[in-house]
């Protein structure tokens, strides 16, 4: 960790702060949401069709709203959609612990999803623009504390959720509350190179001709929808491994226990390895072929659990119980080196694709075609958990999420050798810009 944090150092003070905002927004995220939907069920008594209800209406606010978040980060400074999304988040969060009223909780929900969409893409545009050459080295460190700030959030939560889940929503506004009042005071002001771009005629551009110039951009597209079988692979930590888990070993302390390894072996391997992975891609190979290598390890990941398939399981015992939780456990592990592999040269591809114009708008919609992949993805890996299921054909869903792998990593490939991963805007002929 020393060396994370000498690393840490040798970046601009912007910098600096974007890695320890990330790691305390992700604190205080989640040792709150792991355990909202106990709390919506148990202690307030909502039925299980209110309680998924809630909880979607933070995710579409979230994801749906990432196009304008990063808009608005173009458009008025990354600072400003910053702090915004951490003052309506403590808003949303206090609001989530003091409220029983359904309206009163949806609102919160909104609240909460919508300050992810205002403050998500303009760090991410922020990081890339503060750390300029160092880009790749700087998402690496970003995602070491983004990992950090999940394994530790759930362990503060499951703490303070045992004296009452209201101290849990008050202690994370209150985080959210104080890292405002840090961002405010010391995060320098940062606004995009082209925030206010003119047309010819000496007119500043719309925001519609700013989504259109975004969604013209068909290199970009298409490298989101390759990229987009990643969030759906990694996803499946959350998904398909906890239910394999539980399948397998059982719904008791044992199965508890299996899952909460999943997710400790995925953020311990990105905080001790992500470094030296970054370190050791970036020598060996270009961003393009970095990634697909990304996709093809996530892809792999499946291949512990399909031969796994294939062992008929034990009727008790540590039998039962490796069988469970060891062919998961490297899958997320595995899950978790594909990421460290491809997210930072991704962040890095994100912004040469956009020309370093509209970067915030970029990464947000970049996050809305992620985010429907997702919920798509997850729709059709728990179909095919059903189907596997009732046709007693265990191998389907992860010969399915391997196959997804591969032919993810072989479209990236094909962007590569096309030339469609460099930028398509040379900076000789970007437009006339303001300066920050």
């Amino acid at each position: 960790m020393k060396g994370v944090i000498t690393q840490v150092r040798s970046h601009e003070r912007g910098v600096q702060l974007l890695m320890v905002n990330q790691f305390t927004i992700n604190l205080g995220f989640y040792m709150l949401m792991p355990y909202l939907a106990a709390h919506l069920s148990g202690t307030l008594g909502l039925a299980g069709w209110l309680v998924g209800f809630v909880l979607g209406v933070r995710n579409f606010s979230q994801q749906g709203m990432f196009l304008v978040g990063g808009t608005l980060a173009d458009r008025f400074g990354y600072k400003p959609l910053i702090v915004a999304g951490c003052v309506l988040r403590t808003v949303g969060f206090a609001t989530l612990g003091l409220v029983d009223s359904l309206p009163a909780l949806l609102a919160a929900s909104a609240a909460t999803g919508f300050a992810g969409a205002l403050f998500n893409p303009a760090v991410r545009a922020y990081l890339a623009a503060d750390a300029g050459e160092r880009r790749v080295e700087a998402f690496a460190l970003f995602n070491v504390f983004y990992q950090a700030g999940i394994l530790l959030g759930p362990l503060v939560g499951m703490v303070l959720t045992g004296v009452d889940f209201r101290v849990t929503c008050l202690v994370s506004a209150g985080i959210f509350a104080l890292l405002s009042i840090v961002q405010i005071r010391a995060l320098p002001a940062r606004r995009a190179a082209d925030a206010d771009v003119r047309d010819a005629e000496g007119r500043r551009t719309s925001t519609l001709a700013q989504w259109r110039s975004v969604l013209a951009n068909r290199p970009f597209l298409l490298f989101s929808a390759a990229m987009t079988g990643s969030y759906v692979l990694t996803f499946q930590v959350y998904l398909a491994l906890p239910l394999e888990v539980r399948r397998v070993g059982g719904d008791g302390e044992f199965g508890t226990a299996a899952v909460a390894l999943l997710f400790a072996v995925s953020g311990l391997g990105t905080i001790l390895f992500q470094r030296r992975v970054t370190a050791w891609c970036g020598a060996r190979a270009e961003p393009g072929r970095a990634l697909g290598l990304g996709l093809a390890v996530m892809g792999l990941a499946f291949l512990p659990l399909l031969a796994a398939t294939a062992i008929p399981v034990p009727g008790a015992g540590v039998g039962r119980w490796a069988l469970a939780a060891v062919p998961s456990a490297i899958a997320a592990l595995l899950l978790a080196l594909g990421t460290m592999i491809a997210y930072p040269f991704e962040m890095d591809t994100i912004v040469r694709l956009a020309g370093d114009r509209l970067v915030a708008t970029h990464y947000g919609l970049y996050n809305t075609i992620c985010g429907i992949g997702i919920t798509l993805g997850n729709l059709l890996t728990g179909a095919a958990l059903d189907a596997a299921r009732k046709a007693g054909v265990s191998a389907l869903p992860w010969l399915a999420l391997f196959a997804l792998g591969m032919v993810c990593a072989a479209a990236l490939g094909a962007l590569r050798r096309g030339g469609r991963l460099a930028s398509p805007v040379p900076s000789e002929t970007r437009p006339a810009t303001a300066t920050a």
